[in-house]
């Protein structure tokens, strides 16, 4: 898979000539850089190396699959790849929509899809030897079903073959098809997740205009009252209050999710939704508490923690706890 030296904000064309945009949000004219607050310590991350790490990239290259560690530039990829944890971006690497959070390149892929692609997918969960993966993809709102069924039978390819791993689908919204969504839960995945992101008040400001926040949590309800394991994560420092976090964690405990991921925002270029604060260590561990006390089966909070982080370990505690 070729990677485009294509600078941030700025139009490109990829192989299958679809025109995007690097990075998700078009440069602009009057984007002034704003200056970046110090890191504090406990974001400080290791710089990717080790045999796994690079065994795990050698074999997503040889492939041509997408990584959403890659494509959003996750801080974890150093740590996950290591242990040869990954997750797999399918659908292609270019979005139709452009959240003001998020690194993925955004266009219109004009309905191309890969027919490989579930192929590939399941013979490299096979060759990494995963026992549990994370499938994500970008949105396709050019796709007349948002891409359920491709994921589906990416999802039926990884089982066919990998009969005994635990898939974990992050999946797009399907702008609210239940039909599409349908779909998808009777691929035989294991656990069904989509992130709420953030708050509802900041909704608007943060994701694209065709995500919600209603929306999603109609999907999640749907997807838990059709007894799927159902999860989704949220990202702080963006300007909400702490009434606001807790508010959205009832939310969406009271739409029947089992798992809850928080984690800091971290502004992946300077034309993305600028941080507001950084939210401490102490301050995760008691948002963890309250969810636990809410009734989550589950919560992973940590500044550098991020949707996929800790995927199997907290599939296997939720066991547990059942």
């Amino acid at each position: 898979m070729s990677k485009f030296q294509t600078s941030s904000g700025l139009k490109y064309k990829n192989q299958q000539g679809v025109v995007a945009i690097k990075d998700g949000v078009k440069k602009s004219l009057d984007s002034l850089p704003i200056p970046s607050q110090p890191k504090p310590k406990w974001l400080k991350v290791s710089i990717p190396s080790g045999e796994n790490y690079h065994e795990l990239l050698q074999n997503v290259r040889t492939h041509d699959l997408n990584t959403v560690c890659e494509e959003s530039k996750c801080p974890n990829l150093a740590e996950c790849w290591s242990h040869k944890t990954a997750t797999l971006m399918v659908l292609g690497n270019v979005c139709t929509r452009a959240c003001k959070f998020c690194a993925v390149d955004t266009g219109n892929p004009h309905s191309w899809l890969d027919p490989m692609e579930p192929y590939k997918t399941a013979q490299s969960v096979a060759f990494m030897k995963l026992q549990y993966v994370v499938l994500t993809s970008v949105d396709r709102d050019d796709l007349e079903d948002g891409g359920a069924n491709h994921i589906a039978n990416c999802v039926r390819e990884i089982k066919i073959r990998n009969p005994d791993v635990v898939v974990e689908v992050l999946s797009p919204d399907f702008a609210g098809s239940k039909v599409s969504l349908d779909v998808l839960l009777a691929s035989g995945l294991d656990v069904f997740s989509q992130n709420i992101e953030t708050v509802d008040r900041l909704t608007y400001f943060v994701r694209d205009p065709r995500a919600g926040y209603k929306q999603t949590l109609d999907m999640l309800e749907y997807s838990s009252k059709r007894n799927m394991i159902t999860k989704s994560g949220m990202m702080l420092g963006l300007g909400e209050t702490t009434a606001e976090v807790i508010a959205t964690m009832q939310d969406l405990y009271s739409a029947g999710v089992s798992i809850l991921t928080l984690g800091q925002y971290l502004r992946p270029t300077k034309y993305h939704i600028a941080m507001k604060q950084f939210v401490t260590p102490e301050e995760f561990h008691q948002y963890e508490q309250i969810g636990f006390e809410l009734g989550f089966k589950e919560i992973v909070a940590g500044p550098l923690v991020r949707s996929s982080y800790r995927a199997e370990r907290s599939f296997l505690s939720l066991l547990n706890r059942v």
